[in-house]
């Protein structure tokens, strides 16, 4: 990499959900920029695929399996990170889970499921990278993957979801500020829907409204899906020196979504 604003070389980025989707796109992307990478998820042939992808680079990774819900995990996970590298300089947090159902037959379990997931698990591990961070010195940047979700409803039983989206939305927003001080940026990228494993299978499912990508489409203005590599170039910018004077921004990887409004029109 010979453009110095984009160049990864020499940080070390840890990258959870790296097993499938947007994650293992952004942990391949980090290494193709120069990163080493510490990959984790709970998924354990993923992330060997994630560390195979990565070595074609010639970049340095590990794989970890961690349930980014369960405090110990995390602990294991950034144990690993010390004793193979000794410093964090880039955090993505990426899983998310859901629990599709209407929000008067939500049960509390599953409540907690995806808060678990979706916002608990993004505290601990921002707070375990953001704690070596600050130690070490030298700032970094924290990418949360948030969703157009997190701003604006999309109903069809995304109640959890979305509610834990819009809380790190601003989860990223209050960090950005309270940890400016060390130099650690805090930005948030929100995708519109985009064709990983998950959504494909989603999509796919009998069960699935077969007019639904129609109407996905109808309120994206650059009329496709997402792919995983969207994500890439956003995430790479958020990453390095390109965005030194970015925090506390939410990002759109949507193709116009959440500009559009819901009464708007691509036609005269």
């Amino acid at each position: 990499m010979d453009d110095p604003l984009f160049n990864l070389t020499g940080r070390v980025a840890v990258v959870t959900g790296a097993a499938s989707g947007l994650g293992q796109a952004i942990a391949v992307g980090f290494a193709q920029y120069g990163a080493d990478i510490v990959a984790a998820d709970v998924n354990e042939a993923g992330l060997a695929e994630t560390v195979g992808r990565i070595a074609t680079h010639h970049k340095k990774a590990i794989a970890v399996l961690c349930d980014i819900s369960k405090p110990d995990d995390v602990a294991h996970l950034f144990e690993a990170v010390d004793r193979t590298f000794g410093q964090v300089d880039i955090l993505v947090n990426d899983p998310f889970t859901l629990a599709r159902y209407k929000p008067e037959d939500l049960t509390l379990a599953d409540w907690n499921k995806v808060m678990g997931v979706n916002i608990t698990g993004y505290f601990l591990c921002t707070q375990a990278a953001g704690r070596r961070m600050i130690a070490r010195g030298r700032g970094g940047s924290i990418i949360n993957m948030s969703s157009i979700g997190g701003s604006s409803a999309m109903g069809r039983g995304n109640f959890a979801y979305s509610v834990s989206k819009g809380a790190v939305n601003q989860f990223t927003r209050e960090l950005a500020i309270e940890w400016a001080q060390h130099k650690i940026r805090v930005n948030a990228i929100q995708p519109c829907q985009m064709l990983t494993p998950a959504v494909k299978k989603w999509l796919n499912d009998p069960s699935t409204d077969p007019n639904l990508v129609d109407h996905l489409l109808k309120g994206i203005p650059l009329s496709r899906l997402g792919e995983a590599e969207d994500v890439v170039g956003p995430a790479v910018f958020l990453a390095s020196d390109a965005s030194a004077m970015v925090t506390g921004t939410l990002l759109p990887v949507d193709g116009g979504n959440l500009a559009f409004n819901a009464g708007g029109s691509l036609t005269w």
